[in-house]
């Protein structure tokens, strides 16, 4: 890793294994809807991305699915700063609003939804966040702006 890439933080923490089991029920979301095409799944994912980039991550309805989990897998506490998740949550939310959209008009949403099944996936089985990186570039452009 470069290491020039230093992530900004915002100094609020949260739990890293939450976040991989949240992405994993991501991941399983946008699977059932490749399989089922049924809207509900995308709208769901919408409502919960748009309460984790909201910093409302405790209404979450994945979130909370994911701490009973966590209530019966133990896994460790790895506090994680908070920031870059909430954008990889904001580009979750495009990607929602972009699915749904293009299933109410009827367009194949395979693409989409493959692309985030697949940043899902990196998310949950390899610890690897995209957005995070993205966040990263992202704030630097800002400042230099």
């Amino acid at each position: 890793m470069d290491t020039n890439l230093i992530c900004p933080v915002d100094g609020k923490q949260i739990n890293e294994s939450k976040v991989r089991v949240v992405a994993g029920l991501v991941l399983v979301t946008a699977l059932i809807y490749l399989i089922t095409n049924w809207l509900f799944l995308p709208v769901l994912l919408l409502i919960d991305f748009a309460l984790r980039s909201a910093d409302a991550g405790k209404y979450s309805p994945l979130g909370n699915v994911a701490d009973g989990i966590l209530s019966v897998i133990t896994l460790p506490n790895k506090p994680t700063d908070q920031a870059p998740k909430r954008f990889a949550a904001r580009i979750g939310l495009g990607f929602s609003v972009l699915i749904i959209g293009l299933h109410l008009l009827g367009i194949s949403t395979v693409i989409p939804v493959a692309t985030l099944a697949v940043f899902a996936a990196l998310e949950s089985l390899a610890g690897f966040c995209a957005g995070c990186y993205v966040y990263t570039y992202y704030i630097r452009l800002v400042k230099t702006a």
